[in-house]
């Protein structure tokens, strides 16, 4: 369950924009940024009967009255939208100690699994004695203004209010609120959040350091954006994974797209190709194919964590294909391994227009893509123009790619932080293909960054398990002895004050 809540936040970004199926070959699709791999799993069958999860007793629902626009007086800004948080006051010592509050920021997903996914809250709740807060961000689960998503993105001027900035003054909003509501203008407040959450956490930190004494940014990659990081740096080390783990897997892979290429070019070349990886529907175009592939093998480098390991599992299919078998029947043995056996083989279908393809055409622009040759994929390089042009097909307004550098900062991070942020762990996993964007080294005494290199995607988020490994374990260690330090100090300078 743990699994399942992460990947939904940090696989978002693997979702298709542009094209009418999640599928077909265009250089325009953004890796899913959710930070559980289940919630990806969830998102693909919104039917599942585990979307009607019930959350322990522990956890209560609230709805607040959210200003619909923080930052205009005119008199639709004052307009309000329930949005939806979450508490878990358990392990709270109160507010007479000034116990702390851990919140939870939410990204491009509902928070429905989020208490029981983000299992690094609850482990550690009891030792800090916090309060847990998680709070949905806006257009997402029960907090989309006015109806349902798609009414709320139809109207262009509800849907001109969905944007980064304004989410983290909701945030605001809400922990100011319950602090009031608790007494406790004296408890510091801690935001955690993995992936784009994580993003908006450090951009909380930095943006309210009033709010906020400090924030966790798990697998954040802050600085994808404005061509700060190369465009092929996540399909780099997806290659990068995969190579490590086998070199006849690699090459298998690097050498399939041209086959599938010719074979698709046939008269029933598509036919072939259907039968031959057993699919539940027949091709209309090798992109088709070929975008099916690759979300499994940057899926499994993303996710790639213990105790399955999903890229060995996929390497353990290719590469132990019966002898004889050609190489579109290793790949397909790559697929069964990591899949199971099934009947047949559904492609990934399109989840229609979503919020992340609203946020991804106006402000988030990540230029992810590759080029020929640099990585085992086939080419698709980030061609700006195009993206742009897909955008206004779907929402008649073009992207603005430098917007977040300007808003948040990004470039010569080091150069513009050292002196005045602090108290940001940026935490990776340097197997996580977005650590290519993330802050790899320390910029400050207090604003640190934690990794380790066979981490992937939030793992730090997810619950203590026995089998984790030593390196996860005092990743988490380390993580929760910084945050122990900032709460120490601020009490230090808290009595200082008060005296």
């Amino acid at each position: 369950m743990e699994s399942l809540t992460l990947v939904i936040q940090c696989l978002s970004l693997l979702l298709i924009l542009f094209s009418t199926t999640s599928l077909s070959e265009t250089p325009h699709k953004i890796p899913s940024l959710t930070p559980l791999y289940d919630s990806i799993l969830r998102r693909r069958d919104s039917s599942s009967s585990a979307t009607q999860l019930l959350l322990p007793p522990d956890f209560t629902t609230y709805y607040y009255d959210q200003t619909l626009d923080h930052f205009n007086y005119r008199p639709q800004s004052y307009a309000t939208i329930k949005q939806r948080y979450i508490v878990n006051s358990k392990y709270w010592g109160g507010a007479q100690s000034n116990s702390p509050i851990f919140a939870w920021l939410g990204a491009e997903a509902p928070i429905d699994y989020d208490p029981i996914g983000i299992g690094f809250l609850t482990d550690n709740a009891a030792r800090f004695k916090a309060l847990l807060v998680y709070i949905e961000h806006r257009y997402y689960g029960e907090s989309i203004p006015f109806g349902n998503m798609e009414e709320a993105l139809r109207n262009e001027t509800i849907r001109g209010y969905f944007n980064s900035a304004q989410a983290l003054a909701d945030y605001a909003q809400v922990l100011l609120y319950i602090k009031n509501s608790y007494s406790a203008q004296d408890s510091p407040i801690i935001v955690v959040g993995g992936s784009y959450g994580g993003m908006l956490a450090s951009w909380f930190r930095l943006k309210y350091p009033h709010i906020a004494l400090g924030a966790l940014a798990s697998s954040a990659p802050i600085l994808y954006f404005d061509n700060i990081t190369p465009q092929n740096g996540y399909y780099s080390i997806v290659t990068k994974d995969f190579r490590e783990i086998s070199e006849s897997c690699y090459q298998t892979i690097k050498r399939s797209w041209s086959i599938i290429d010719t074979i698709a070019s046939q008269s029933n070349g598509l036919s072939i190709l259907s039968r031959k990886f057993n699919l539940c529907q027949d091709l209309t175009s090798s992109g088709e194919l070929k975008g099916y592939l690759s979300s499994i093998y940057t899926e499994a480098a993303q996710y790639d964590a213990p105790p399955k390991y999903p890229v060995a599992e996929v390497c353990s299919g290719i590469d132990g294909a019966p002898i004889g078998a050609d190489i579109l029947d290793r790949i397909h043995a790559g697929v069964v391994s990591r899949k199971g056996n099934q009947s047949c083989y559904g492609l990934y279908t399109d989840i229609g227009i979503s919020g992340w393809s609203w946020q991804t055409c106006s402000e988030l622009v990540i230029p992810i893509g590759r080029g020929n040759g640099d990585t085992m994929f086939y080419p698709a390089p980030f061609d700006l123009q195009r993206y742009s042009q897909g955008c206004i097909n779907l929402f008649h307004v073009p992207p603005r790619p430098h917007w977040i550098t300007t808003y948040y900062g990004g470039h010569d991070i080091k150069l513009a932080l050292s002196k005045f942020g602090s108290n940001i762990i940026f935490s990776n996993g340097l197997r996580d293909p977005y650590s290519s964007g993330g802050v790899l080294e320390n910029i400050s005494d207090t604003i640190l960054a934690i990794y380790t290199r066979n981490g992937s995607h939030c793992l730090d988020l997810q619950g203590e398990r026995e089998t984790d490994p030593d390196w996860l374990t005092e990743q988490r260690k380390t993580e929760v002895e910084i945050i122990q330090r900032w709460i120490t100090n601020y009490y230090a300078d808290l009595q200082a004050l008060k005296k």
